[in-house]
């Protein structure tokens, strides 16, 4: 069974961008805005000063990053240009850096530095630039900064219930705060940083487990939106083209476990900014190798052509290339065998935890927490081998683009494998 690709912004689509290019215009000139105002003599955060001194001393990087603000974005339609030099961008980074997303009925930006680095990211100096594994190593540093910041008490500023507040009533209906464990006459609800918010989990019996005794029953690994279904998938594949298949050597940082999965299946899911970003697993087994591997963070499938600018055609792109952390189980179902969950960090995302303990040799119950995403857009896949999987549950199937996206539950069905002969 194989499903296509859904036409759509997945960023937009899952409300880590506002719904259209206005929306985000209107949040870019609030932070020119608010640019205007800051102190001339403010020292650049670390990491960030650090990235302009890289730029500065290579030529071909500093002619890559005036261009990316020169051009004009391929596949973005913007009524103004949001920045005038790579200074401003710089600036506009910085602010980003000492900042967490506030929340908004309208405008709301949960990518921030996405949003920021929009414009730039879809010309044709921009791809070169933020593909280069020098403006990576930077990014990763810059993106850390302001992990570290988010895990802070100091990024509580937004918990609080303005109309900008995450406890706001607003926020509190949007996020369905009722489904997950938060203290409500506490200050800013009992969390301790932006990250620990973001990070919250469900109340005990939210999310129970689909069939636990029944080992050929694989449940949904994140509370997500199905993005597409591949079958037959090869070791090497041209992930890059407009078909967005699947090359599993790659998609799993060229671990030896590929062979496995040649000719097998991929299901791939996006997460939503409002909703739950901790990860389960979708069988019980035993880890056979869990680790992060790094991975470039602001890149777009240009190969692509014009179009590529869009997401949906970046989504399936990204599980190659995205840091991500890729987690294989031996499920104790033989006739699944081993399964591997690849748990992809997009734009923002350079913080994927895999949890305490899950490592080579550890037993994981079905539904049992492996690990998380600490702030911004997010997606996993499923890989499963050749002649695993039975059926995928309707809920696990992706929509038509025309039609409202409908989240697959965390620990409910996702599929189930074939059964063993009784002989």
């Amino acid at each position: 069974m194989t499903g296509g690709a859904q036409q759509q912004d997945v960023r937009r689509r899952a409300g880590w961008l506002p719904q259209d290019q206005s929306g985000l215009e209107a949040w870019l000139r609030g932070r020119r805005e608010r640019h205007q105002e800051r102190d001339p003599d403010r020292a650049l955060h670390p990491a960030v000063s650090a990235l302009r001194d890289l730029v500065e001393g290579d030529p071909v990087l500093r002619m890559h990053a005036h261009q990316m603000i020169e051009q004009v974005p391929v596949g973005r339609r913007y009524q103004d240009r949001h920045l005038d030099s790579f200074g401003e961008l710089l600036e506009l980074v910085d602010e980003v850096v000492t900042t967490a997303p506030e929340y908004s009925d309208e405008q709301m930006v949960m990518t921030p530095l996405d949003g920021v680095l929009d414009w730039t990211k879809a010309t044709p100096a921009g791809s070169a630039f933020y593909r280069d594994p020098r403006v990576n190593d930077a990014l990763r540093t810059i993106l850390q900064g302001w992990c570290d910041f988010l895990s802070s008490d100091k990024s509580l500023e937004v918990l609080v219930d303005a109309p900008s507040g995450w406890c706001s009533d607003a926020a509190r209906r949007a996020v369905g705060m009722d489904r997950f464990e938060h203290d409500a006459d506490a200050e800013h609800w009992g969390f301790t940083s932006w990250n620990n918010f973001f990070t919250r989990r469900f109340r005990d019996g939210e999310r129970p487990v689909a069939a636990p005794d029944d080992d050929a029953v694989v449940v949904s690994p994140c509370e997500a939106t199905p993005y597409r279904i591949a079958s037959r998938v090869h070791r090497l594949d041209e992930f890059w083209a407009k078909a967005e298949p699947y090359s599993v050597e790659e998609l799993l940082a060229r671990d030896e476990a590929a062979d496995l999965f040649v000719d097998g299946t991929v299901w791939q899911a996006f997460l939503s900014a409002l909703e739950y970003h901790r990860w389960h697993s979708p069988v019980a087994g035993t880890v056979l190798r869990a680790w992060v591997e790094p991975g470039t963070y602001f890149t777009e499938a240009s190969s692509q052509g014009a179009d590529a600018a869009e997401p949906q055609l970046s989504q399936g792109y990204l599980a190659h290339v995205a840091t991500r952390a890729i987690v294989l189980i031996d499920a104790d179902d033989p006739t699944i065998g081993t399964i591997a969950v690849v748990f992809i960090g997009m734009s923002d995302v350079s913080s994927c935890v895999i949890g305490e303990g899950v490592e080579a040799g550890a037993r994981v119950g079905k539904g049992d927490e492996l690990g998380y995403f600490q702030f911004g857009g997010s997606s996993v896949c499923v890989l499963f081998g050749p002649d695993v999987v039975e059926s995928f549950s309707l809920g696990a199937l992706p929509q038509a683009p025309e039609e409202e996206p409908s989240v697959l539950p965390v620990r409910s069905l996702l599929a189930t494998a074939r059964r063993r002969s009784a002989d």
